[in-house]
């Protein structure tokens, strides 16, 4: 049978995508939500996954069961290759193509690494659970590899953490490794001291955390200290191996290095016919349509978005205002009207540290400490999608500040005692 409704075509199921579809759900339109994984990722918590902090699963939840509710949305499993904007259809790997009558574009980004992508199997970035994972194994085998050797050289090299870029993700994930280094696995080993890791924060700006205002960034850096961090900054990247990181300040003896310096759009940006930023990302109207092709709006990440003269940050909320933003315009289009100008409204931005340690700004006020800590937790709990995550999260966070303890250090896959193997 015919379904002559306005066939809504959304492309990524993170925070944008999600928004967009649920801010659909009482409008006369079907929707197509495509995902190349079929679960929605929490990404602001995946450092906690790579830190064994939390499982994968305490979030990640399915994109069917999010919409299962929502009788005018579908979900397919499938990688979008490219977008035909004058066909109006995209297409899939294996050949098919959807056709869309308004299409949304929240692809979101990926790891940069400056033209430098051999850089990318000695330093993972950190943006899927696969990414979490791999992380995970790194950083526990680390510790196993320096029990077993013999080699001081060796052994002082395991216990070496580099996290490249100081801002939030790496901010977080080298705190929650000293936190692993300094209380989790203090008394777990017996031919190695786990206190005497050394975790090396680089930086190339002048500062961490370039998007907070400068006091902040200070008390962020004090913070790291406190923990164990050693926080470098003005210090570029010069090349990465399997032992060794080179730097503008000198080169770093060390086995275990994580990524967090830079990302770029999807490709898919540039093939939605916009101009496109440095970052690739796809240049967008006030009402985050791409220029000719009032058809096709691009949000979150991989969208370079104004509102109220300032470029819209690649956060979760701006994705997810995006979203309902982008079904407020396909609801005018449908009635006829103007489609709304885009108005982000900034609700304040957290970073966490480490235990009881975080900063951040929520309007005119300035946080740091405990009580930055605590609204941080707060906010991503109750931002889980899943009740039943909100409590395992709490509850996990809870059992880990009391008892010092991380409860998902699970080591997958086979491994070779030397870091210098072949690992799968």
């Amino acid at each position: 049978m015919h379904d002559d409704r306005m066939h809504v075509v959304i492309i990524g199921g993170g925070f944008g995508g999600i928004a967009a579809a649920k801010a659909l759900a009482d409008a006369p339109v079907r929707i197509t939500l495509i995902d190349r994984r079929n679960h929605h990722l929490f990404q602001p918590l995946l450092y906690q996954v790579a830190t064994a902090g939390l499982a994968p699963a305490d979030i990640a939840h399915p994109i069917r069961s999010i919409l299962a509710d929502q009788q005018n949305a579908a979900v397919v499993l499938g990688e979008v290759t490219d977008i035909e904007p004058e066909a109006r259809s995209v297409q899939l790997v294996g050949g098919s193509d959807v056709e869309y009558d308004r299409l949304v574009v929240a692809t979101g980004t990926r790891h940069s690494y400056f033209g430098n992508d051999e850089w990318e199997q000695h330093a993972p970035g950190l943006k899927t659970v696969e990414d979490a994972i791999e992380i995970r194994r790194r950083v526990l085998l680390a510790f196993e590899r320096a029990e077993r050797t013999d080699d001081e050289d060796e052994r002082r090299e395991q216990l070496t953490f580099v996290v490249v870029g100081g801002g939030p993700t790496g901010v977080e994930t080298a705190g929650a490794i000293a936190e692993i280094a300094f209380r989790t696995l203090s008394k777990e080993f017996r031919s190695i001291d786990p206190s005497s890791a050394k975790v090396i924060l680089l930086e190339a700006a002048s500062h961490i955390l370039g998007s907070y205002p400068e006091k902040l960034s200070v008390k962020a850096a004090r913070q790291l200290d406190d923990l164990g961090v050693d926080v470098r900054t003005g210090v570029r990247v010069t090349d990465i191996d399997g032992s060794q990181v080179q730097t503008s300040d000198g080169v770093i003896a060390t086995r275990t290095v994580v990524w967090g310096a830079g990302n770029e759009a999807s490709p898919l940006a540039s093939s939605v016919g916009a101009e496109t930023d440095r970052a690739g990302r796809a240049i967008v109207g006030a009402d985050l349509a791409v220029g000719e092709h009032s058809d096709i709006f691009v949000i979150g990440d991989v969208a370079h978005a104004e509102s109220n003269g300032e470029v819209v940050p690649g956060v979760a909320q701006g994705a997810m205002q995006g979203g309902k933003h982008v079904a407020r315009a396909i609801i005018a289009d449908l009635d006829g009207a103007e489609r709304p100008v885009f108005n982000y409204r900034n609700k304040g931005e957290l970073a966490t540290i480490g235990r009881s340690s975080a900063v951040g700004v929520i309007g005119r006020f300035k946080l740091s400490g405990w009580i930055a800590w605590m609204a941080w937790w707060a906010v991503h709990i109750i931002f889980l999608i899943d009740f039943r995550k909100r409590f395992i999260v709490f509850f996990s966070w809870a059992w880990s500040y009391l008892t010092f303890q991380r409860g998902s250090r699970l080591i997958t896959g086979s491994w070779s005692p030397r870091s210098d193997g072949v690992d799968h």
